[in-house]
């Protein structure tokens, strides 16, 4: 299929979506299942149990050659140089301005081998630039979009490292943010400990071709209609209430290249002193943000709001303290977890301590609310 074609892409796994009845929905060029069932008993599901996601629309990148790690230390927030062999690390990736053009999780492979995890909706727009940064610099990088090749699959939820242990005791024993290559008979697996539920999993990469094979040898436990099952599919409504739960950012709601990396409060993925040494490159926005922080910091600064109100926070409301406007909802939804409204929002920066009290504009009425501590939900640590 052209990049030109109007056609929707489909993943790797469509054919078994469709099987289980999910309600199929555009997504960022790709027709993916929205739900199987309800958000609320899919999200659920996941909390109690186990889930497994379809990622397959996010972008996948390989980065081979000798200035592979420049490279990416150039286009990344984060140190790449320190990684070792088998490491994951989330990172963001900027403009010149300091805006977001993504966030990414980048694994190192090798010395000069590297893979990119980026949103399925930026992957032409990063495509063309890492082109520009590459033709800029002469960098030596053979840069392949594995996309199209490959599938991603998500397990997520406390119960499913306990199910995993039963086919592999190597991936059980994996740290956060670590991964390993694994072959399942004929298929070779990368295998990371990562995910973006705020539970416990792994996130699976493996050859289009031999997805059919994978469903029936590694996801055989993957059952809709068993109530009992420790893993059931979920779709993407479940993945954003989830995600939200958890405090993590969505590029297009809380991320974008109009607002400043600062504000997001995402500092661990930002290495402010990262200049370039003989380890690589200081990273493309890092001027802007020191200007920023020289100039007293960010104006507004994200937040997260919680209220026991029916009502539902949406993304665009505006957000109002002492009766005047101070920010906007960027994500919200009634939370299945917590029984109450959430919301994730910007307000001004000398507003957004925790404990003050907010009003939501819904429009014909306002809903009470007040900043809370991040994240709305952490999974209970294994006892």
């Amino acid at each position: 299929m052209s990049e030109a074609a109007t056609e929707l892409l489909k993943t790797p796994l469509h054919k078994h979506h469709v099987e289980a009845g999910a309600q199929m929905v555009e997504y960022a060029g790709w027709d993916m299942p929205l739900r199987y069932t309800s958000v609320q008993e899919e999200h659920r599901q996941v909390r109690r149990s186990g889930g497994m996601f379809d990622v397959s629309h996010m972008a996948r990148f390989e980065f081979k050659g000798l200035h592979a790690r420049r490279m990416l230390e150039r286009l990344c927030t984060r140190r790449i140089s320190d990684m070792q062999h088998g490491q994951a690390r989330y990172t963001l990736l900027l403009n010149e301005r300091g805006g977001v053009k993504d966030d990414a999780l980048v694994y190192r492979l090798d010395d000069d081998e590297f893979m990119m995890v980026a949103n399925g909706a930026n992957r032409l727009k990063l495509l063309a630039h890492f082109d520009d940064v590459q033709q800029g610099a002469e960098y030596k990088v053979k840069l392949t979009d594995k996309t199209l090749k490959t599938a991603m699959v998500a397990m997520q939820g406390p119960k499913v490292m306990e199910l995993i242990s039963t086919v592999s005791k190597e991936v059980p024993s994996l740290k956060k943010y670590r991964f390993t290559v694994k072959n399942l008979m004929v298929i070779k697996l990368i295998v990371s400990r990562t995910g973006y539920t705020g539970e416990d999993g792994v996130e699976v990469i493996l050859p289009s071709a031999m997805v059919d094979t994978a469903m029936k040898l590694l996801l055989k436990d993957v059952d809709r209609d068993d109530p009992d099952a420790v893993v059931k599919p979920i779709g993407l409504a479940a993945r954003d209430t989830l995600r939200l739960e958890a405090g993590m950012p969505l590029y297009g709601h809380e991320l974008s290249e109009e607002r400043d990396a600062l504000s997001s409060g995402l500092g661990f993925a930002m290495t402010l002193d990262k200049d370039g040494d003989e380890h690589g490159e200081a990273f493309i926005g890092l001027d802007a943000l020191r200007a920023i922080q020289a100039a007293g910091g960010p104006k507004r600064r994200l937040v997260e709001l919680r209220s026991s109100e029916k009502r539902t926070p949406r993304q665009g409301m505006p957000v109002l303290i002492g009766d005047e406007p101070s920010g906007e909802v960027t994500s919200g939804c009634q939370s299945p977890t917590l029984e109450c409204g959430i919301a994730m929002a910007y307000v001004d920066a000398g507003q957004s301590e925790v404990g003050t009290a907010v009003e939501i504009d819904a429009g014909r009425a306002r809903i009470s609310a007040e900043i809370v501590p991040m994240p709305f939900y952490k999974a209970p640590k294994p006892s």
